[in-house]
């Protein structure tokens, strides 16, 4: 399996690599809110924003994953991948490492760009960071292509993310304190449980507990890694 995994890595890495500029489009948005929004905040604002940056792009960098698989599905790829011995489980792992390892790079290259403006974190508080952000990305990533394997068409795709992916960001506090609202749209975020991944982010870079944010995105991973599993096992029997 381990195998398997690595050669749809690679084959799922090579368009990358190919053309790496959408590592760059991948970064204009957070860069836009980093130069537009952050300077907003203050010199202190930055320790609370940028975590919260850094969750937002593992959440929109990918939810959006499984649109590669779209293409694939119409131009009969996994039919075809279907009759070979790959594992079925190295199909989905080997395309979410390699989503992984570009919101890994992705999230880098946002946390030395904020430096410039003010953002101070040691070397082990970044790479606790990016961790927290990979896993994440793991699981938002894993069901991320198993609803572009059911729904198979983008523009019903597209209706998924955006009547979902925008209330989960706006309810975790990415941009604002969700306690500077009303106590019931307060207690509604803490149903969220990106709220408390965000939260935990925000800890490593300052102080605090990162307990409940760690459990949350244990159990997003387990969720949504064993969804996507089964959902490529269910459709490529």
């Amino acid at each position: 399996m381990l195998r398997d995994i690595w050669l749809v890595f690679c084959r799922s890495m090579l368009p990358v690599v190919r053309n790496p500029v959408a590592v760059v489009f991948g970064l204009a948005q957070p860069l836009l809110y980093l130069g537009l929004f952050g300077p907003l905040l203050g010199d202190t604002g930055w320790q609370w924003f940028v975590p919260g940056l850094l969750v937002q792009l593992a959440l929109f960098g990918t939810a959006y994953a499984g649109f590669s698989l779209l293409p694939e599905l119409r131009a009969g790829v996994m039919e075809r991948l279907r009759v070979t011995p790959v594992s079925r489980v190295a199909l989905l792992v080997g395309r979410v490492g390699k989503d992984m390892v570009l919101l890994v790079v992705q999230a880098l290259l946002i946390v030395l760009a904020a430096m410039l403006f003010g953002f101070r974190a040691s070397v082990g508080e970044i790479v606790l960071g990016l961790a927290l952000v990979a896993l994440l990305g793991i699981a938002i990533g894993s069901v991320s292509y198993a609803i572009a394997l059911k729904v198979k068409l983008e523009y019903v795709f597209a209706s998924v993310l955006s009547s979902t992916i925008v209330p989960l960001m706006l309810l975790s506090g990415v941009l604002l304190p969700m306690s500077n609202g009303p106590q019931w749209l307060y207690w509604l975020s803490r149903i969220n449980p990106l709220a408390h991944v965000v939260d935990a982010e925000r800890s490593i870079f300052t102080t605090g507990s990162v307990v409940l944010g760690l459990v949350s995105v244990t159990a997003l991973v387990l969720v949504g890694v064993s969804y996507g599993v089964r959902t490529f096992n269910r459709e490529s029997a």
